[in-house]
């Protein structure tokens, strides 16, 4: 749960979030198929039953971290929405974004939600929704942040532009989404290279 403390929750909150720290450490070192509800319960330090209480399969549990992912995202665009400088803050977001995709544990754990949904009709089109509603708010907030950037130019200019922001969109998102996949095959990127580039590519979108 994005920016809430542990202590804040109540207790079978933070029981529900113990099971889906121990489930993203075991799925990306062992794979969704790999980790057993044993495995699973040794590792969040409770018993079986615990576990079923909370979630009826592992399938409940992958769908509760994309929910968990999809609840920091549109956090995230809230913190946009709110303030002034929309496109600088985006910009500053970069660094941040990068630390967070090129995480060896984090982009284990995405991959594995990525190929059980390549499998899986159920946990696809989970991951599908949840995707709708980032691209959504993703889109509003680079609106947004365009439209500040925008005033003087011509109305032609600025519908032309809004016509592309969902292509645009999903550019942004590749380009960040694909770094979970370097992150794998590449451990040794050169993360400050990357930024200033990133940023580049977001003046030139936006």
């Amino acid at each position: 749960m994005p920016n809430t403390p542990t202590s804040a929750l109540p207790r079978c909150e933070v029981r529900r979030e113990q099971i889906l720290d121990a489930a993203a450490g075991c799925f990306a070192r062992e794979g969704f198929h790999g980790t057993s509800i044993a495995k699973l319960s040794k590792e969040a330090g409770m018993s079986p039953g615990h576990i079923y209480h909370f979630f009826e399969n592992k399938e409940a549990i992958i769908a509760a971290l994309i929910e968990r992912r999809l609840e920091c995202a549109q956090e995230m665009a809230r913190h946009f929405d709110s303030t002034e400088d929309v496109f600088q803050a985006l910009l500053d977001r970069v660094d941040i974004g990068l630390k967070e995709k090129t995480d060896r544990e984090s982009a284990a754990l995405e991959l594995e939600i990525f190929a059980e949904a390549a499998r899986n009709p159920a946990v696809a089109s989970i991951l599908i929704e949840a995707d709708r509603i980032k691209r959504e708010c993703l889109i509003r907030v680079s609106q947004k942040a365009r439209q500040a950037r925008a005033s003087g130019q011509e109305t032609r200019e600025q519908k032309t532009q809004t016509d592309s922001m969902e292509a645009e969109t999903e550019i942004l998102m590749a380009l960040f989404d694909g770094l979970s996949t370097r992150a794998i095959s590449h451990p040794e990127l050169d993360r400050e290279a990357l930024a200033p580039l990133l940023r580049k590519v977001m003046r030139a979108l936006l």
